[in-house]
């Protein structure tokens, strides 16, 4: 089997502070979206040092064709230049909008102009995405806001189509552009996935079978293993791993709007050094059973990300790396301390293949067993 080709969409410009970005996706087609961003952060993207590309291409990644408006001050103040510019992208799609940055990004009367051009293109719009407090009293489409801070408990969490999510940890509208001094990765991302939630609801879609295209990752990744035909299924800057000959067990498996998360048991003998899990340590040729959690973000068809996470003591215990008891270096509760000579220890609480047998059965393992905390006395050698 080929791999899946590549996708190659440039670019096009449809006039001044305007282009067109067709979708990046494999299928190649999708639902229109605007985006209306301040020309303060046109630079921000050369600045970026993350695995997050910028809002155009991440949205194109999500098989949407993007029109993205850029606008400074003196732009932002020009009622029927704005209608104009969204007009024209409008006219390559039928669209939702995404309005990126702050009031103080646009010229002072740009909220007033954005209300109007909202209104005055409604039945053409299906959705609008912002990400900052603007005072938009349109409520025939629906709109999210995403607003930096932290709401008050007076503040609404909805208002009639209008939904807010708010964000402490951030500190302006440039928390979702990579590259941007308040860019902050977490929050974007929570951001992204509420937003292509709304999208998805109010354009129909795209909608895509994130089981089927996981299974084709793991396929040419552990059965093809073919490096071209698996890096073919993810986008641009994925985040990769390497993994040894193993054997996976599923569990359970939850999906998403954009991601998958899997239980499973990662099985396998170690016959050859692995850096990744137990760096440093030569073959012992022990077999090894883990739980493992994975979570898989799907942009469109295509895998953004892996974020695998395992108890590394279930590890070492199986591979008798691990010792029993460790010494205990504090007064027990109640202030007792060790004799003349002598050291505490307590016991570990970290458990070797039972986990893996617990996950799979939970009435093969007794349960709460590490709640007890076991202290001993030994000679202080």
């Amino acid at each position: 089997m080929a791999a899946p080709p590549l996708p190659c969409a440039p670019q096009v410009s449809l006039g001044q502070n305007i282009l067109l970005q067709p979708p990046l996706s494999r299928c190649g087609h999708g639902p229109g979206l605007v985006i209306v961003r301040p020309s303060c952060d046109a630079g921000c993207q050369a600045q970026n040092t993350s695995l997050d590309p910028e809002p155009v291409q991440k949205w194109a990644e999500e098989s949407y064709t993007v029109v993205q408006i850029t606008l400074d001050h003196e732009t932002s103040a020009d009622e029927s230049g704005v209608l104009a510019l969204v007009r024209s992208g409008i006219e390559a799609l039928e669209s939702s909008n995404e309005f990126y940055g702050a009031p103080t990004d646009y010229a002072p009367e740009f909220g007033k102009i954005l209300g109007s051009v909202i209104t005055a293109l409604k039945q053409r719009l299906a959705a609008a995405v912002f990400f900052s407090a603007w005072d938009i009293s349109e409520e025939s489409i629906s709109v999210l806001s995403h607003l930096p801070g932290k709401l008050s408990p007076a503040d609404p969490a909805k208002r009639d189509n209008h939904t807010f999510y708010s964000y402490a940890d951030v500190s302006s509208a440039g928390f979702i552009v990579p590259g941007h001094a308040d860019f902050k990765i977490t929050s974007a991302g929570v951001a992204h996935t509420r937003s292509l939630t709304l999208l998805k609801k109010q354009l129909g879609g795209p909608y895509f079978d994130l089981e089927k295209i996981w299974d084709e990752h793991t396929w040419y990744e552990f059965g093809d293993r073919s490096v071209e035909k698996t890096m073919a299924t993810m986008v641009q800057e994925p985040y990769v791993n390497h993994i040894p000959t193993v054997g996976l067990r599923m569990h359970t498996r939850t999906i998403g709007t954009d991601r998958i998360i899997d239980e499973f048991i990662f099985g396998l003998t170690h016959n050859k050094e692995i850096d990744w899990l137990i760096p440093g340590i030569p073959p012992t040729g022990k077999a090894l059973r883990i739980p493992f959690t994975s979570v898989v973000n799907i942009r469109g068809d295509r895998l953004y990300h892996e974020h695998i996470a395992w108890d590394q003591a279930t590890v070492l215990v199986q591979l008798g790396l691990m010792p029993e008891y460790l010494p205990f270096p504090y007064a027990l509760p109640g202030g007792q301390l060790p004799g003349p000579g002598k050291r505490f220890e307590y016991r570990v609480p970290a458990a070797g293949v039972e986990t893996a047998m617990k996950l799979q059965d939970e009435h093969s393992v007794p349960s709460n067993e590490m709640f007890a905390f076991k202290v001993r006395e030994v000679d202080d050698k």
